[in-house]
């Protein structure tokens, strides 16, 4: 039936206050919705039955909400009943009072109050839990499972049904747990999902005083939580240190302070002697301690007192190996010494806790302060140091020195040994030392990397790390070096937002670097092995041994060792134990893991681990293949999240990584004792030295390719390459101080495409290094060379335009996206210019002043001498011999040359040529001719040139404008300079040199001195060829010889002279090179056909010479004997007289 508008809000508003807290905001958002639509109306009215039917709907649904409130209120005890010997059970009352009164309550108490355990019981008195959860963290899983046991003990329940836990991969919860045991990080992983955190209706923060890096967080987050969930209880513990902060820090809350159960604790002070020259301190502190149990031993025996057992904090395991070995060794009597430290095997922690009979020694490190608490101590032995650990922002390492403690953990100490009996505490530092000391340790925000909280908060939309409100704001260098981890990571950009890597970073549960290397894998297709090798690095390492059974453990292990990487070696240890796993039961695994010295919880934890990551991969639509990925993949992807973790050996064992960072690798590393350059790591430790605990084999190119983003390159020495045809240059890539590549070659454009178009035109085009497969290439070349045969011929090196001219043509015409033979086709064809017209240079752009008053003409390439192009070279070379034109003669036609066909080959040398000659002349005769440029000038069209050589001519054009006579013989002692001199280039058949001179008649007495002398046979028909030659005459030719003819002896063309010649009982018709001698061979020839042709006339002469050679014998020489011949030869030349014209 229908109700007024009052009635039904008011039950509404009633039935809110009843919802469970996770649904509180939305049932809110629909009452206040239906509020609205009830608005105008005034509280007396009637609704209709549409609104009142959405009003039942609305109640149902409250209702639902508030019947699971009501389940979950059944399962908690009606009244609670806390342990009188707890001290905190004294205080329950007045704490549960403040718990109602106040959002914020903080409880200070000592270990051993019962404040871990009554606290939730309090809060279930206090009427809480029933709307939400009461969630309690705890720093440690161990913890919080124990915990979750002992309360649900005391409420009378098994575990996982109203008291839950849940730990890292491990959710014992249900759909009615009202309080639920956690780590801290479990808290923090589900802001991701829940930023109200709805399902709480109480949190309590234990152990607070440790201020981990989640605790910290967590503190900052709900101090601006509670301001939006003002339904949302918190609670604070701590032990008795630094509370005045937390309750400040939530606006001065309430503090209650529970006293733990403790006993009086005499403490001593034994300050360490001093060692001495040579001696160890390690040595002092063992001394030291065997000392101070002695002197325990002997108290209780001296007080007839029960045996307690002694704790000993010590730094490292290695101090707790010495010193066992010590205390073994000292003969104390009947005591059992046993380490306990975070490495030792389940079973070795195991025996701490169980039951003995005998005095015990243990000997811990700081595992034992707060995280472990070891029954039976009565008595504790302090060196006061501990291994802390501390990131350093200048090294960039994550350090674990041997410190100083604090004193509240120095006072955590001594409390280990009152709480079952009175007790002893026996420090080996002084009291002043103590108390100069600083009160507390540095929380752990102060001391790490924060580029996990950074990340979580830019993923939360939590706001600039800086402006988030810790208790203890972390140094802004340290917030720096967790953004610049991100940026390495390349999970944020420059402007500190987060990218698409950072965003799936933030999702997957694990250490930002190794999230960064789950996303490379996945992308290179290796995801498989670096999913186990990330769950690996993720736990603590499996593998056990300790000093005694090292050496067997590392021979049982050697058969997961991969050569290359500690990686893979996990990798080979996953994938024997997963084989073994699939076909064995749980006995047979734990035996195996004893032989081979692996520890099973932890071997369950990595399959678990590796579990819930690959479940979180393909949350991300990642898939996994079950094929082997390469080695290369591998790293690269381990690389991405470790790349500060990269580096090169050195000359001696050790290893200089990014912004040269020093270090070794541990002796278990595969590469310990290799030679390997360049690898990658896992954690660095600095103890005493930094070392790295794994490695693997890499090559620099990976870390290039994978940080992209972060390496820094430095290009060096541009050019341009003739064999890409474009700009290269080299490159030096390193990263963070570390070079990866001394010397790439690569690209230029990409780097300074401005510089590389420069260089382009510099080189490529005004250079002619480019391709000549382009037209104007090859026009551009043959022009130039040309040019510059003129700048030789000319004897001027600036005719040619300067290169800066010619750079200036192309800047023009090129546009500035063209720096290489590709680019520039592509352009010309999209002008549609393939051969590149546009780009063809002209005589009017390569010469400086346009080429005005140069003449071609009188600089010839070649010269037209005796029917044969010879070629002429210019070399402009001054003071050295060569220096100006050189013609190349054929050996063939050397002695047909004469001085006037080399004098006017080059007409561009003669009018200088002239001057040199005249201004060499005496200064008695040069007066005459001055000024003698002038005169050279009315000179030069007076010299007559063709077959009279150059001084001849000069000395008679002297003579027809002055009068006056110069002799050859003047100018020819006047030395020229070498370039007004033509040289003579004597090259065989082939163009090879034989021989070159300025003079021709060295060079024909060199090569043509028989041919000169008459003494060499003429040419026969054989060497030229020509059918005019004949042998074997006997009369007078038919024909007449003409004077001279030309013959073809391959491109060269001879001038040869036919001469008849005495071939004793014959003539015959042979070529003469030499004009003179074959006048003077034709006339023995035609001596000798007349001879051959009136033999009635030489036998009558021969009787007459005969007779007188007989009357005379002793008046003519020795040696006459063919005199009647010569005489018969004389006759006959004096009667024919002189053959002037060969016939």
């Amino acid at each position: 039936m229908p109700k007024a508008v009052g009635l039904l809000l008011n039950t509404l508003e009633k039935a809110l206050a009843r919802v469970q807290s996770a649904d509180s905001f939305r049932l809110r958002q629909r009452v206040s919705k239906f509020s609205s639509t009830l608005s105008e109306l005034s509280r007396d009215t009637l609704v209709t039955s549409e609104r009142m039917h959405a009003f039942e709907q609305l109640q149902a649904e409250l209702r639902k909400s508030e019947s699971k409130c009501e389940l979950r209120a059944q399962l908690i005890p009606e009244t609670q009943s806390y342990p009188p010997q707890l001290p905190v059970s004294a205080k329950a009352g007045e704490i549960a009072e403040l718990i109602r009164s106040n959002q914020v309550v903080v409880v200070a108490g000592d270990t051993g109050s019962g404040k871990t355990t009554q606290l939730p019981k309090i809060c279930l008195e206090a009427g809480l839990g029933r709307r939400g959860m009461i969630g309690h963290t705890q720093p440690r899983r161990l913890a919080a499972l124990s915990v979750a046991t002992r309360i649900a003990e005391e409420l009378g329940e098994s575990a996982g049904r109203g008291v839950g836990s849940q730990v890292r991969f491990d959710d014992r919860t249900g759909p009615n747990t009202f309080l639920k045991l956690m780590t801290d990080g479990i808290l923090l992983a589900e802001i991701q999902a829940d930023r109200f955190l709805s399902k709480y209706e109480v949190i309590i923060i234990d152990e607070a005083h440790e201020r981990s890096l989640n605790i910290d967080f967590l503190l900052g987050f709900l101090r601006d939580l509670i301001r939006k969930r003002t339904d949302l209880k918190l609670i604070i513990t701590s032990a008795t240190i630094d509370v005045e902060k937390f309750s400040s820090h939530f606006g001065n809350a309430p503090v209650v302070s529970v006293e733990g159960r403790t006993f009086p604790v005499e403490v001593r002070y034994k300050p360490l002697a001093d060692p001495g020259e040579g001696a160890r301190s390690e040595d002092a502190q063992t001394e030291a301690i065997t000392t101070a149990v002695r002197e325990i031993l002997q108290h209780d025996r001296s007080n007839n007192q029960s045996s307690g057992d002694i704790l000993v904090f010590l730094p490292s395991e290695r101090e707790i190996r010495d010193t066992a070995t010590s205390l073994r060794k000292a003969k104390l009597g009947d005591i059992d010494v046993l380490p306990l430290y975070g490495r030792l095997q389940h079973a070795e922690q195991a025996r701490i806790f169980s039951t003995h009979q005998t005095r015990r020694v243990v000997l811990a490190t700081n595992v034992a302060e707060t995280s472990i608490t070891v029954p039976g101590i009565n008595y504790v032995v302090d060196t006061g140091t501990a291994r802390i650990s501390r990131y350093s922002l200048q090294s960039k390492v994550q350090r674990l020195p041997i410190e100083a403690i604090s004193q509240a953990s120095a006072n955590q100490r001594k409390g280990r040994c009152g709480r079952v009996a009175d007790g002893i505490c026996i420090r080996l530092y002084s009291e002043q030392d103590f108390e100069s000391r600083p009160l507390y340790t540095d929380p752990e925000i102060q001391r790490t990397n924060l580029a996990a909280v950074i990340l979580r908060m830019l993923h939360l939309k939590l706001g600039d790390v800086e402006d988030f409100p810790f208790i203890e704001m972390p140094e802004s260098k340290a917030i720096n070096e967790g953004h610049k981890l991100l940026l390495e990571l390349n999970a944020i950009t420059a402007s500190k937002n987060l990218t698409s890597i950072g965003r799936q970073m933030a999702v997957l549960p694990i250490d930002p670097r190794y999230s960064r290397m789950l996303l490379e894998a996945h992308k290179l297709g290796c995801l498989r092995e670096v999913l186990i090798i990330v769950s690996g690095l993720s736990i603590q390492d499996p593998r056990e041994s300790n000093s005694e059974n090292r050496q067997v453990a590392n021979e049982r292990q050697a058969e997961y060792k991969h050569p290359d990487s500690d990686f893979m070696s996990l990798v080979t240890l996953w994938d024997t134990y997963e084989k073994l796993r699939q076909d064995s039961p749980q006995a047979a695994l734990r035996k195996y893991c004893k032989k081979q010295f692996l520890s099973f919880m932890r071997m369950r934890e990595w399959r678990e681990v590796h579990r819930q990551l690959l479940l979180a991969s393909q949350g991300l639509g990642f898939r996994v293949s079950n094929d082997d990925s390469d080695y290369a993949s591998v790293h690269k992807s381990l690389i991405a999240g470790s790349l500060n973790q990269v580096a090169r050996k050195s000359d001696d064992r050790s290893f200089v990584g990014t912004r040269n960072k020093k270090f070794s690798l541990f002796g278990a590393s595969v590469l310990a004792r290799s030679n390997t350059k360049w690898i990658m790591t896992g954690e660095q430790i600095e103890t005493s030295q930094v070392f790295a605990t794994q490695a693997a084999k890499i090559q620099p190119e990976w870390v290039e390719e994978v940080a992209m983003h972060l390496v820094k390159r430095e290009s060096f020495d541009p050019h341009w390459s003739g064999k890409r045809q474009e700009v290269m240059a080299y490159e030096k890539v390193h990263l963070f101080g570390l070079t990866l590549v001394e010397r790439a070659l690569v690209r230029y454009a990409p780097v300074d495409s401005v510089a590389a178009r420069a260089i382009f035109i510099r080189h490529g085009l005004v250079g002619q290094q480019v391709s000549s497969e382009l037209g104007f290439v090859r026009h551009n070349l043959s022009l130039l060379e040309r040019l510059e045969k003129l700048e030789d011929k000319l004897r001027r090196p600036d005719i040619l335009a300067s290169e800066s001219q010619q750079i200036d043509f192309f800047e023009r015409i090129i546009p500035s996206e063209v720096n290489s033979l590709r680019t520039l086709k592509s352009w010309l064809a999209s002008i549609d210019d393939r051969k590149g017209v546009c780009l063809q240079l002209s005589e009017k752009d390569l010469l400086a002043d346009n080429g005005d008053g140069f003449s071609f003409a009188d600089f010839p390439d070649a010269a037209a001498i005796q029917s044969n192009t010879l070629k002429i070279d210019y070399v402009f070379e001054p003071g050295k011999e060569l220096d100006g034109a050189t013609i190349d003669v054929p050996k063939a036609l050397l002695a047909q040359l004469t001085a006037a066909d080399i004098d006017w080959a080059v007409p561009g040398i003669i009018r200088e040529k002239c001057v040199a000659l005249i201004k060499g002349l005496p200064k008695a005769q040069r007066k005459n001719f001055i000024p003698v440029n002038a005169f050279v000038d009315q000179l030069v069209p007076y010299l007559m040139g063709g077959s009279v050589d150059l001084l001849d001519s000069l000395s008679d054009a002297i003579y027809e404008l002055r009068r006056i006579r110069i002799e050859r013989i003047q100018f020819e002692a006047i030395e020229l300079r070498a370039h007004l001199k033509i040289k003579v280039r004597v090259v065989d058949n082939n163009g090879a040199q034989l021989g070159i001179d300025s003079s021709l008649r060295v060079l024909q007495e060199r090569f043509c001195k028989d041919e000169v002398s008459g003494a060499k046979t003429p040419a026969t028909k054989q060497d030229i060829g020509h059918p005019i030659e004949t042998s074997g005459l006997v009369v007078m030719p038919e024909k007449a010889l003409p004077q001279s003819l030309e013959v073809g002896e391959g491109n060269i063309r001879l001038i040869r002279f036919p001469s008849l010649v005495d071939a004793g009982s014959s003539v015959s018709v042979c070529l003469f090179a030499d004009e003179h001698q074959a006048v003077l061979a034709h006339s023995r020839g035609v001596v000798k056909l007349v001879m051959l042709n009136s033999q009635q006339q030489r036998n009558m002469l021969r009787k007459q010479f005969d007779r007188f050679v007989k009357q005379n014998a002793l008046k003519l020489p020795v040696g006459s004997a063919d005199f009647a011949e010569q005489c018969i030869e004389a006759c006959y030349v004096e009667a024919l007289g002189s053959v002037k014209t060969v016939r």
